[in-house]
């Protein structure tokens, strides 16, 4: 939606130019200049809350928090148009689930499998746990293609307050050694937990040896989730890579502007349901985790990371910039690693890659 400052400017512009007929020649060149800026732009420039990126063909396809699901796409990671969103009205299970949820919809992770893209996505109430992780399936991701068509299958999971200690959000896939998918979630509470789906992809196993946790900060004894000031953990997202596992997630606060602090840690283990360690041989279960990633004066608050793999691996996250007072922005880097096997975060990516 055209926001109302910019409106007014395009309405007093066409007061002055409408004028003549040279006006009205210069009138469509600006907003049509202006309309492809908003519609097309470049890393960097793009407002992205929790992004994430998978490759089909030759097309990058981003997927990021938004009202009903917001999608860009790419050829190089690096130009951006936008290309819709996933739902066209909320699923109608989720305002069922969810008070006050009309639409917004958070933290998505794709997962291609079998000839099917897998979405998850979560639905919830801010600093709450009233909180629901949902899928929906495609065969393709080219809105083009005629078997294009998002399949929302509902509920995957969900967390209720004063029945759990933990909140159904941020999900995020993996495929173990053997080929099982296992979902890792969580945020603040009791931190991130670990469950392993059934073949379907589309429903956990409720068996509570299925289940794990895996990171997980102090926080105040007896005040829950957001309002203890701690525990702050959240977005987990886990790469297998030589025969080991790492968890990032991210520490302390997002969404605050300017005073967002966030800042990405990392931690590894030799199986997927942990015990997940930094460097130091600390715990992820004791708040522990090496940081990969933190803001500095010019991006106050880095987090919510993702990895895409392409003959180079990406670490995408967003960040809050400083310079645009504290706006959200879509940032993509190498992410290298040394020669003791952990991540580190390398060049931003540009567009002479």
């Amino acid at each position: 939606m055209i926001s109302r400052i910019r409106t007014s400017f395009i309405e007093d512009l066409t007061g002055h130019l409408m004028k003549s007929s040279i006006g009205i020649v210069i009138l469509a060149v600006t907003i049509t200049g202006w309309m492809h800026s908003v519609l097309n732009a470049q890393t960097g420039d793009i407002r992205v809350h929790d992004p994430v990126i998978i490759k089909q063909d030759s097309v990058y396809y981003l997927f990021c928090t938004g009202r009903g699901i917001s999608v860009r796409r790419s050829t190089d990671l690096y130009n951006w148009e936008r290309a819709g969103q996933v739902f066209d009205t909320p699923p109608e299970w989720a305002l069922k689930a969810v008070s006050g949820f009309r639409g917004h919809i958070w933290a998505p992770d794709i997962f291609f499998a079998d000839g099917n893209y897998y979405l998850y996505y979560s639905v919830s109430s801010f600093g709450k746990n009233t909180s629901c992780i949902g899928v929906v399936t495609n065969k393709t991701l080219h809105p083009g293609d005629p078997d294009y068509c998002w399949i929302d299958h509902g509920k995957v999971i969900e967390s209720v307050p004063n029945r759990d200690d933990w909140n159904a959000i941020d999900p995020n896939i993996i495929e173990d050694e053997n080929g099982a998918c296992w979902m890792c979630f969580g945020s603040f509470w009791s931190g991130i937990k670990l469950v392993k789906l059934n073949p379907d992809r589309i429903s956990i196993q409720t068996n509570p040896q299925e289940w794990a946790a895996l990171s997980e900060r102090p926080r105040s004894p007896g005040i829950p989730g957001h309002e203890a000031g701690d525990g702050a953990v959240e977005a987990p997202f886990i790469v297998r890579r030589n025969n080991r596992y790492y968890l990032f997630v991210s520490f302390d606060y997002c969404c605050r502007g300017m005073d967002s602090d966030y800042k990405i840690m990392v931690g590894r283990s030799d199986q997927v349901q942990g015990p997940y360690l930094d460097k130091e041989g600390r715990s992820m279960m004791a708040g522990g985790g090496t940081l990969l990633l933190g803001g500095d004066e010019q991006w106050p608050g880095r987090g919510h990371c993702a990895v895409i793999h392409d003959n180079t691996d990406w670490l995408v996250y967003h960040a809050y910039d400083a310079s645009e007072n504290g706006m959200m922005t879509l940032r993509i880097r190498k992410l290298v690693w040394d020669e003791e096997g952990w991540p580190e975060a390398g060049e931003l990516i540009a567009p002479e890659r």
